[in-house]
C-alpha cells in the first residue's frame, strides 16, 4: 500500500481541523458525539499565565449516577464554607472552651489578691457547769457568731499569680485563633480537592467515552469482516481499564465531599458550588518580616514566650514574706460571768519562709527550661515561616509555568490522537497506536489539572503562610 496519499490527507486534514478534544481542563464536559471519534470541544487557552478569574460556577460531571451511588444535594460556596467551619467546627468551640477556662482561672487568681470575709455560727453545750456563788461561770448552752475578716497586705507572690493568670488569659485567646486558622486552612484544602477531584473525573468520563467510541468502531468493523477479533478485544480491555479509572475518581470526589461535611459539622457530604478567587499578596523582601508577625501562630508562641518569661522572673517572690491582717467581731449569748456580749480582735501574721529543702530553687529551674523551649519554638517558627512565604510565592510563579505547559502537552496530545483515530480508519495503524495515544492525552489531562490544583495550593499556601487568610 502507497503510505505518500495517506501522509499528505493527514497533513492536510490537521491543518484544515482544528483540535477536536475537550481537555480535562475544559469547564464544561461535552455530551459524546455520535460518529466513533473523539469528543469535539473548545480551543485549548494559550500557554501564557492565567488571570485571576472572578468566582466560577464548579465543574459538575454529566455522569448518570447508579442507583446505589449516593447522590449530594448539599453544596456551599467557598467563603460560606470557611465562616461556616468557623462557627460550627467543634475544634474551634473547644478552643472557645479553653478561653473560658483560662479566664475562670484569672477571677480566682484575682480573688486570692482581695479581702475575703467568712461567717461563723457555733453552738457549744457543756457539762458539769462551773457556778461561782450560784452564779453559772459559763452557761451550759451558748451561741458564738462571729466573722472573719482577712485581706493580705503584702503578698508578692499572690500578685505575681494573678499576672500570670492574665498572660494565660491571652494565650488561650491566641491559641483559639491559631485553631481557627488551622480549621480555615483544612476546610479551604477539602474545597480544593473537591474541584480537583472533579475535574479529575471529568477527564477520565472524557477518556471513557472515548474509549467507548474506539470500541464500538472496532466492534463495527469485525462486524463488517474489516477489523479484528484481537483489536476489538484490545478496545474493550481499554474501555474496561477506563471504567475503573472513572469509578476510582468519582469515589474520591464523593471522599472529599464528606470530609467538607465533617469540617462543616454537618451530617453529610457537602459540595463545592464555586471556584474561589485567591490573590495572592506581593512578598516583597522588606514584607516577609510584617508578614511573619501577621500570622496567628507566630502571636500565639510570642504571647506563649512571654508568659513564661514573666513566670520565671517572678521566681524571686516566692521567698518573700507573706503578710496578712485579719479583723474578727463576735457576738456571744447568753453571757457567762467573765464575758461580754460582744468583742473583737484585730491581728496581723507574717509568714516567712525560711528552709524548703530546694523546693523553691527546683521550680525556678523548671520555669527556666520551659522559657529556653519556648523561646527556641518561636525562633524556629519564624524562621520556619519566612521560609513558607518564599516557597509558596516561588511555587506560584513555577506552579504557573507548569500550567503552560500541561496545556500545550494536552493540545498536543489530543491532535495525536486525533491523527492516529484517521489512520486506523484508513488502515495505516492500528489499536494499538489509538490506544496508547489515548491514554498519553489522559495522562496530559490529568498531568493538566493536577498543575492547576497545584497553582490554586500554592495561592493559598502564600495567603496562609503570608497571615492573610482566613
Amino acid at each position: 500500500m502507497c503510505k505518500r496519499p495517506i501522509v499528505l490527507a493527514l497533513l492536510a486534514f490537521c491543518g484544515a481541523a482544528s483540535v477536536s478534544v475537550a481537555p480535562a481542563w475544559a469547564r464544561q464536559v461535552p455530551p459524546p458525539p455520535p460518529a466513533p471519534t473523539v469528543p469535539p470541544a473548545a480551543s485549548v487557552p494559550q500557554t501564557s499565565a492565567p488571570e485571576t478569574p472572578a468566582p466560577q460556577p464548579a465543574q459538575q460531571t454529566s455522569i448518570p449516577p447508579p442507583a446505589d451511588r449516593t447522590v449530594v444535594t448539599a453544596s456551599v460556596g467557598f467563603r460560606a464554607a470557611i465562616d461556616e467551619a468557623l462557627q460550627r467546627n467543634p475544634s474551634v468551640e473547644q478552643a472557645a472552651a479553653d478561653i473560658l477556662a483560662a479566664d475562670a482561672l484569672l477571677r480566682q487568681a484575682r480573688a486570692a489578691t482581695l479581702p475575703a470575709l467568712n461567717g461563723q455560727l457555733l453552738h457549744t453545750t457543756i457539762h458539769p457547769v462551773v457556778e461561782f456563788e450560784g452564779v453559772a461561770a459559763t452557761p451550759r448552752n451558748q451561741l458564738t457568731a462571729s466573722l472573719d475578716l482577712s485581706a493580705p497586705l503584702y503578698a508578692p507572690a499572690t500578685w505575681a499569680r494573678r499576672t500570670q493568670a492574665q498572660d494565660n488569659k491571652r494565650v488561650a485567646e491566641l491559641s483559639s485563633a491559631e485553631t481557627r486558622r488551622q480549621v480555615a486552612l483544612a476546610t479551604a484544602q477539602a474545597y480544593l480537592a473537591i474541584i480537583t477531584q472533579k475535574r479529575l473525573a471529568a477527564a477520565n468520563l472524557i477518556a471513557r467515552d472515548t474509549s467507548r467510541h474506539h470500541f464500538d468502531l472496532a466492534t463495527q468493523l469485525f462486524d463488517k469482516g474489516a477489523g479484528s477479533k484481537l483489536n476489538q478485544l484490545r478496545a474493550q480491555q481499554d474501555l474496561s481499564s477506563n471504567e475503573v479509572t472513572l469509578e476510582d475518581s468519582l469515589q474520591a470526589v464523593y471522599t472529599a465531599q464528606e470530609a467538607l461535611g465533617v469540617l462543616l459539622a454537618r451530617d453529610g457530604p457537602v459540595d463545592a458550588s464555586e471556584e474561589p478567587v485567591l490573590d495572592a499578596p506581593p512578598t516583597a523582601a522588606d514584607t516577609i518580616a510584617t508578614f511573619v508577625r501577621q500570622r496567628a501562630d507566630l502571636q500565639f508562641l510570642a504571647a506563649r514566650e512571654q508568659a513564661a518569661d514573666r513566670v520565671f522572673k517572678d521566681s524571686w517572690k516566692d521567698r518573700m514574706p507573706v503578710v496578712t491582717a485579719s479583723f474578727l467581731p463576735q457576738y456571744l449569748t447568753p453571757t457567762g460571768l467573765f464575758s461580754e456580749n460582744g468583742s473583737w480582735r484585730l491581728q496581723a501574721l507574717m509568714t516567712v519562709p525560711i528552709f524548703d529543702a530546694g523546693q523553691r530553687a527546683g521550680l525556678k529551674a523548671g520555669r527556666e527550661a520551659q522559657l529556653r523551649i519556648a523561646r527556641s519554638e518561636t525562633t524556629a517558627a519564624a524562621r520556619q515561616a519566612a521560609s513558607e512565604i518564599r516557597v509558596a510565592d516561588e511555587g506560584i510563579r513555577s506552579a504557573q509555568r507548569s500550567v503552560a505547559a500541561a496545556r500545550a502537552a494536552a493540545q498536543q496530545a489530543h491532535q495525536v490522537v486525533q491523527i492516529v483515530n484517521v489512520s486506523f480508519r484508513t488502515g495505516a495503524t492500528t489499536n494499538i497506536e489509538v490506544i496508547d495515544a489515548q491514554r498519553a492525552a489522559q495522562d496530559a489531562d490529568t498531568a493538566t489539572e493536577v498543575s492547576e490544583d497545584r497553582l490554586r495550593r500554592a495561592k493559598l499556601d502564600l495567603l496562609v503562610s503570608s497571615g492573610r487568610f482566613p
